[in-house]
């Protein structure tokens, strides 16, 4: 279990740059990718102290949860910060950021097109793994 953990720290980053989904007005003009990095990058433009607090929350938070959740399984941490890592995953927002694009996915954009890429089914796993691994780690 505990080199699951390391097999995250590799995964999140690539599922933060792999397509999420693919959208635009009208499959005639072409679909843009979208994933996580380039929703912040976008937000970046146009909001910078809530671009912060995003990046935050759905980037480094739950990279250093998993950081330091695979340093206590090997050993390299005390358990003694097991509740920060605890907090760290309270402010990960990783998995409200799915939901929310689980709904935008369902309820769609009016006229715009939206299809669903291999990326988010990657973050998805990154996400449920992350989580099965804190559960785990949380209950002796």
């Amino acid at each position: 279990m505990k080199w699951l953990n390391l097999f995250l720290l590799v995964l999140f980053p690539v599922s933060w740059f792999a397509p999420l989904m693919r959208a635009g007005i009208l499959p005639i003009f072409g679909l843009d990718e979208i994933s996580v990095m380039t929703g912040l990058q976008s937000l970046w433009g146009s909001d910078l102290p809530l671009a912060l607090l995003v990046t935050f929350m759905a980037v480094f938070a739950p990279w250093a949860k998993t950081l330091g959740m695979a340093l206590m399984d090997f050993g390299l941490l005390s358990p003694r910060v097991q509740p920060v890592l605890h907090g760290l995953g309270k402010l990960a927002m990783a998995d409200v950021f799915l939901v929310a694009l689980y709904i935008v996915i369902v309820k769609g954009i009016g006229l715009a097109t939206v299809e669903v890429a291999w990326g988010l089914y990657l973050f998805t796993g990154c996400i449920l793994l992350s989580l099965g691994l804190s559960l785990r780690q949380r209950t002796p």
